[in-house]
């Protein structure tokens, strides 16, 4: 026997029971491993659930051209019904993502947009903004949006659910799970509280999104918003596919604590998984560990692992990357003040203004030999450039040098205190900042601080053993 083509082994992934890192729990505790399908994660569920939808709808026509935004998977998912169908594919996906994933979804021959992840949802250069913008551009083209496309939950609710529910002879009575377009999370516990209405559905969520709060007060909170590392999980808007009344309760998780989750996983687990696989683990046995005195070995609790650790090779698998964050046990626990103290005298900020020409601003970087400027109007920081955002504008355009910098500067880079610890400083670069800048001093103004500079601190901390000298 055989299938027609690679979407024929989407679904039926297999259910792992947790050893080591839930011993001293009463419950079992099952992981659902979604690293089994095609494309690597959970996301192809909805891919050829989206696209088959689409079809039927009229929506989307022979040879027509799959538009989506995404962190990675979801692309890679669709992709794999754009081989099998014989679309064309182009994804917007922001600067945050693991470079892993953009080459994934390249492999699979998908043309591939990176968006600046510090913008507003509907910054017209947002990652959601721009897949908008292709879809009405192209003729025959589909815009999935996987957010509000209902065919998302509906293919949770038609394969994820039953799965479980028979995997476990109907023996779940708990089913945990990250959110970020909600459609994994909602799908899968509306199928399972239809069949048991007792089955408790918790949600787990990164610190920097807005669905944890918003699940306890219905209130969404701009001030929740901020920079935050694990990939795929969260979201800074609601999506309409996150049914947030059929959630019993919420969790929350740091960065570092879904990281080494996540190493954990496959170290003492032998599951090699992604970030989102690691917060998700993390939320759950805190929140099980919260209730233990409520469970029993009649308890079986399902997670689910949404995709795999091959994605995450340069960042969550990569020491440098994990000390560098904070993510490893490290001697120094160095402050912005500490990083400024270390390095020489700084000269006055390079910046532009909003009026300066791109190709002003290109050669202000040649000539001090930097990546990227702060854009300052009378004082205040009102915007940035890097390299990135420079580099993708003179390939849409190579007469964009003559532009004004205010027409294609990215948000202002974030100001942060002195006494910010390095592993916060981290987040914001990481995020595609490429810089943050340190909040003036006694009159003194704007300081800088990129990659280069963390480098060399972290360097000379490790040098002298326990942190740096101030110098005069």
């Amino acid at each position: 026997m055989w299938h027609e083509n690679v979407l024929g082994t989407i679904g039926q992934t297999p259910l792992v029971k947790i050893n080591r890192l839930a011993a001293g729990l009463p419950c079992q505790v099952l992981a659902k491993v979604e690293f089994f399908n095609p494309g690597g994660s959970v996301k192809d569920r909805i891919g050829v659930a989206m696209v088959e939808a689409a079809e039927r709808q009229g929506l989307l026509k022979p040879g027509g051209t799959i538009i989506e935004g995404t962190s990675g998977n979801t692309g890679a998912g669709l992709a794999l019904v754009a081989i099998a169908k014989g679309y064309r594919c182009i994804f917007t996906t922001t600067d945050k993502q693991s470079k892993e994933k953009i080459d994934v979804l390249r492999a699979f021959g998908a043309e591939v947009k990176v968006c600046p992840t510090n913008v507003a949802p509907d910054d017209p250069r947002s990652y959601y903004s721009v897949a908008r913008r292709l879809a009405k551009e192209i003729p025959n083209s589909f815009y999935v949006n996987q957010y509000d496309n209902p065919a998302n939950t509906v293919a949770h609710y038609e394969t994820t659910g039953p799965e479980i529910w028979q995997q476990t002879e109907g023996r779940v009575t708990h089913y945990i799970a990250g959110a970020g377009t909600g459609g994994t999370i909602s799908g899968a516990a509306r199928y399972l509280k239809e069949k048991n209405p007792d089955i408790k559905v918790i949600g787990v969520d990164p610190y920097g999104s807005v669905y944890y709060k918003y699940f306890f007060t219905r209130e969404f909170d701009h001030d929740e918003i901020y920079p935050y590392l694990t990939e795929g999980v969260g979201e800074d808007i609601l999506a309409e596919n996150m049914d947030f009344d059929i959630v019993d309760d919420y969790v929350r998780v740091t960065d570092k604590a879904s990281m080494q989750m996540t190493r954990r996983l496959a170290q003492q687990e032998g599951l090699f998984t992604g970030q989102s696989c690691g917060m998700a683990m993390a939320g759950a046995l805190d929140w099980l560990q919260a209730h233990r005195e409520t469970l029993t070995e009649d308890h079986v609790v399902v997670v689910i692992l949404p995709d795999s650790g091959f994605r995450y090779l340069r960042k969550t698998y990569n020491d440098d990357w994990m000390r560098n964050h904070g993510f490893l046990e490290s001697k120094s626990d160095l402050t912005v003040t500490e990083v400024l103290n270390a390095r020489p005298p700084s000269k006055q900020v390079v910046a532009v203004t909003p009026a300066d020409t791109l190709g002003e601003a290109i050669q202000r970087m040649n000539d001090s030999s930097i990546s990227q400027l702060p854009v300052i109007d009378h004082g205040e920081v009102v915007g940035s450039l890097t390299e990135t955002v420079i580099l993708n504008r003179l390939i849409e355009e190579p007469s964009a040098r003559d532009e004004a910098v205010r027409g294609v500067m990215s948000e202002p880079f974030p100001i942060v205190s002195r006494s910010l610890h390095l592993d916060h400083v981290t987040t914001y670069l990481e995020q595609g900042a490429g810089a943050v800048l340190v909040e003036p001093d006694a009159g003194d103004g704007f300081q800088i601080i990129t990659k280069s500079d963390l480098i060399s601190a972290l360097a000379g901390a490790g040098r002298s053993g326990n942190g740096f000298k101030a110098t005069p």
